[in-house]
């Protein structure tokens, strides 16, 4: 497992979750946004390893993991967790947290959503206890104020928004475009680009 070594015990840590089918360019501006307008201390990137929402197989674990090392590079701040790949079962963000608050009990977590996670949150799994143990920084995009659903306000849910430039970039589209035999190498960095195509990824258009 990749964790976050030497983090201050009051730091301030980023969550950013998902399948990162691939990672691409968006991902990057959010982390980025998120580690400035927070003053994170880490930013750990967390591959989901069953994702119990998505119908779609996922990409083996591996590969997508690959792809988050490239893409995060020789980023300091940023680390890549595989606590949901590592552990059995439905990939419960829930459970994640409470890994990361037994490694980092005095750290303040800020989860990173976009606007539909954000919406959809009350469908997660045990999302009150998520309410009570973290905050939540959704991505504004080109200035258009995060909704907070009634349920969370009512549960007292932190809410704070990180400015993200409007980008209609999709792992969904990444994953069509190269199935129908078009570049990416705009929508994700080179090196991402580089590996998809080395190793023959979303070639095949029924895993998208």
């Amino acid at each position: 497992m990749t964790t976050a070594p030497g983090v201050a015990a009051r730091a301030q840590i980023g969550l950013l979750g998902g399948s990162f089918d691939p990672v691409h360019n968006a991902h990057l501006a959010l982390a980025r946004s998120a580690i400035d307008s927070l003053t994170l201390d880490a930013l750990l990137w967390i591959p989901t390893g069953n994702a119990w929402q998505k119908a779609r197989a996922l990409t083996p674990a591996a590969d997508r993991i690959a792809m988050l090392r490239l893409a995060i590079a020789d980023d300091e701040r940023q680390r890549i967790d595989t606590c949901e790949v590592d552990r059995a079962g439905p990939s419960y963000m829930i459970d994640t947290v409470l890994a990361l608050q037994g490694r980092h009990p005095r750290a303040r977590l800020w989860l990173l959503l976009g606007q539909d996670q954000l919406s959809n949150l009350p469908s997660w799994h045990r999302w009150r206890d998520l309410v009570s143990r973290v905050g939540f920084a959704v991505a504004n995009r080109g200035g258009v104020a995060a909704v907070t659903p009634a349920e969370l306000l009512a549960a007292g849910a932190t809410v704070v928004e990180v400015p993200l430039a409007p980008m209609t970039i999709s792992s969904t589209e990444i994953r069509q475009r190269v199935a129908e035999g078009q570049g990416v190498a705009s929508l994700v960095p080179a090196a991402v680009a580089r590996y998809i195509d080395e190793h023959k990824l979303y070639r095949n258009p029924h895993r998208s």
